[in-house]
């Protein structure tokens, strides 16, 4: 296979251990700002992927993340967010990481190497062909990732990915992928930086997408955020008195009666 690691190619910078911490800033910034034009130039698979996300959840599906390393952890978060923020359940998004839970603080040694073990973690969620899998990793070549994207694909089980090298094995694999190609990390072959970056700006497009495609966002507020703090009571107070005109101790006092600001609204009486 003709394929090159651009992530892994030599960093454009020279002696970073003699650099001031303004020119280490400076420089890691200057990288940083051409990641969100690389996330754009993948546009199209990404609306592609949302798609079929979106399809699939309105016939009762699932969306799985799976990943190793950084990207695992990447994964779980984006997952993780989506509970509180759009009030769904929290096995509607779920995020999955080589290793089990105990990788996302501390890496289980060549727990990425097993072509066997993502297929066993999917299935422990009894895993069905009206779910999405997407696969997360910057190389495109975690064998943990591309091996459960196989078992997928051989399963009818509609698979993407997000990878920062063009033409990967992990790409060639995912029925949808997206390469987001940063190139060169700043620290050579650091890609927990440019490359993590954007896999996170993609997972915040794929998840938001598809919930306001859901109906999970009404104008543009989280109207089925879970009420979780006294943040959250206050930012969805301040909502339903936007919505219905009415006074601070009316809107708090409805919106702890109904549990959510879109019941609030919806079964206020004047």
């Amino acid at each position: 296979m003709n394929f090159t690691k651009t992530t892994e190619q030599a960093s454009k910078y020279e002696h970073l251990e003699h650099m001031s911490v303004h020119d280490l800033l400076a420089n890691i910034n200057k990288e940083d700002q051409t990641v969100p034009l690389a996330v754009a130039k993948a546009l199209p698979q990404i609306e592609t992927l949302v798609t079929e996300i979106v399809t699939k959840m309105k016939l009762g599906g699932r969306l799985f993340y799976i990943g190793a390393g950084t990207s695992g952890r990447l994964g779980i978060v984006d997952a993780s967010e989506c509970p509180p923020t759009f009030g769904v359940p929290f096995d509607l998004v779920i995020g999955i990481i080589a290793g089990g839970d105990a990788a996302i603080r501390k890496a289980v040694e060549n727990a990425e190497d097993s072509t066997t073990q993502a297929w066993l973690d999917l299935q422990a969620w009894q895993i069905n062909i009206n779910d999405v899998v997407i696969g997360i990793a910057a190389s495109g070549t975690t064998p943990y990732v591309i091996k459960g994207l196989e078992k997928c694909n051989e399963n009818g089980i509609s698979t993407g990915c997000i990878t920062c090298n063009a033409g990967s094995p992990l790409a060639l694999t995912a029925q949808f992928p997206i390469e987001v190609v940063v190139g060169p990390e700043f620290v050579t072959g650091s890609s927990r930086m440019k490359a993590g970056t954007a896999q996170k700006l993609v997972l915040n497009m794929i998840s938001t997408a598809t919930m306001i495609q859901l109906g999970k966002v009404k104008g543009n507020k989280m109207v089925d955020m879970q009420l979780s703090n006294e943040k959250l009571v206050d930012r969805g107070t301040k909502m339903i008195m936007e919505e219905l005109t009415i006074e601070y101790d009316l809107a708090k006092k409805l919106l702890l009666e109904y549990g959510s600001v879109r019941n609030a609204v919806t079964n206020y009486k004047p």
